[in-house]
């Protein structure tokens, strides 16, 4: 009877995991329309938001991408220090996103004979996806930067450092990375006067895409892949072979990795290792302080520290391979 179920339940299995990342993306963007329409917004979405982390969290038990990522690395805590920090960070900016442009307006009464440059006769809908477009540009330069600039990778190595990837590790960026991405998308948006809502549903769309591109839930998104970033060409971007690494820059859809031929969908579901060549600071406030020394960021980079004789070679930096190959 036990060999009789074993088709059964891996076709049972294959449905699921195809089904799995539109249900819960689709699923959390509709949680986050109710969490809009509320008397609270951001409250009502941070709770869809929990909602949705911890459903992964059970996921990632019930039909894990890769066994061995469930294990215990040591890094959960610093994960989610970062976490807590970055996230806070980003609603500080939400929060600000509403009240700065008000008091401008109110201080210049610049409401009254603004030119309007965003297009807010269009659908709700289509404002949110050409903000997506634009946002995406920032964050895809920052991105892309990050990993070819020794100065902005000492940054974003802290992301790329994990050697499995699950839904706790998704906020797992150092501050300054975090601040610089946002800036980069945000500011076209201001520039080009887009409304409070807009914002709200690119910040809600980031979030939700970040939880699922790093969850180690097993997915098949096939039909997906050349439009949204998701978990298996998130996967790819955390490669430790630097060709595979420095590809799908793109956080939530993948346009700009297509137009600037970055864009990497290899058959295999997953890289061999993830991780970088240097090392970061075991610890939260190491990690966080580590950048801004020299003797840290050499370490890093990957380089030595020490005189050569006390050390064993070290692999050649990422991010100096990063800019020989590029």
């Amino acid at each position: 009877m036990q060999h009789d179920q074993e088709p059964s339940d891996t076709a049972v299995s294959y449905f699921l995991s195809l089904i799995w990342w539109p249900l819960l993306y689709f699923g959390a963007l509709t949680g986050a329309w109710f969490a809009f329409a509320s008397t609270a917004p951001i409250l009502w979405f941070n709770v869809v938001y929990a909602a949705l982390l911890l459903t992964i969290v059970l996921l990632e038990r019930m039909t894990p991408h890769r066994a061995e990522w469930l294990e215990h690395d040591g890094e959960t805590l610093n994960d989610i220090g970062h976490t807590l920090l970055t996230k806070g960070t980003a609603q500080l900016a939400v929060a600000a996103t509403a009240i700065v442009p008000m008091a401008m307006a109110t201080l210049t009464r610049a409401d009254d004979h603004a030119s309007h440059l965003w297009p807010t006769q269009w659908p709700l809908i289509a404002q949110v996806v050409l903000a997506l477009v634009i946002a995406e540009f920032g964050l895809y330069w920052s991105h892309r930067i990050a990993h070819e600039n020794l100065f902005f990778w000492r940054f974003h190595a802290l992301h790329h450092s994990v050697v499995r990837l699950w839904v706790v590790n998704t906020g797992r960026f150092h501050v300054i990375d975090s601040l610089i991405k946002m800036a980069l998308s945000q500011a076209p948006l201001y520039l080009l006067d887009a409304p409070l809502p807009v914002f709200l549903w690119v910040g809600a769309v980031t979030a939700i895409t970040g939880l699922l591109t790093h969850c180690n839930v097993e997915t098949r998104t096939a039909l997906f892949d050349p439009i949204f970033a998701t978990p298996k060409l998130h996967r790819w971007h955390h490669s430790k072979t630097l060709k595979e690494g420095n590809s799908n820059y793109c956080e939530n859809i993948m346009v700009w990795d297509h137009v600037f031929g970055t864009y990497l969908n290899p058959a295999k579901a997953s890289p061999d290792r993830l991780g970088i060549s240097g090392k970061v600071a075991p610890d939260f406030l190491g990690q966080i302080v580590q950048p801004f020394s020299r003797k840290g960021a050499r370490q890093i980079l990957g380089r030595q520290t020490v005189p050569d004789d006390q050390v064993k070679p070290v692999e050649k930096s990422d991010a100096v391979a990063r800019i020989s190959e590029a």
